[in-house]
């Protein structure tokens, strides 16, 4: 393998970034609106006991994924970011 080869292959391996600068990528700026069933938003949210089992919840997280509010309503996920000055962003 050649220098240029060895550079190229040393570019396409190496990170743009690491895991810790992605998370606080949007940090203060960025809320992620996640949608949840029960049992993930009793992981989520530890304090959460005995969700409904029949409804999707929706969770707001930071941009390093802490959890930040829970709702029965995308809209009102919505709204509590965008009250907190923070940009909404769906996840998928």
């Amino acid at each position: 393998m050649n220098e240029f080869e060895k550079e190229k292959e040393d570019r396409a391996t190496r990170a743009l970034m690491t895991r810790s600068e992605l998370a606080l990528l949007g940090d203060g700026e960025v809320a992620y609106i996640k949608q949840l069933d029960s049992d993930a938003a009793e992981r989520l949210f530890p304090a959460l006991s005995d969700a409904p089992k029949d409804i999707d919840l929706f969770a707001v997280l930071g941009a390093d994924g802490t959890p930040l509010a829970l709702t029965d309503s995308r809209h009102a996920a919505i709204a509590n970011a965008i009250e907190h000055d923070l940009v909404p962003v769906s996840v998928h």
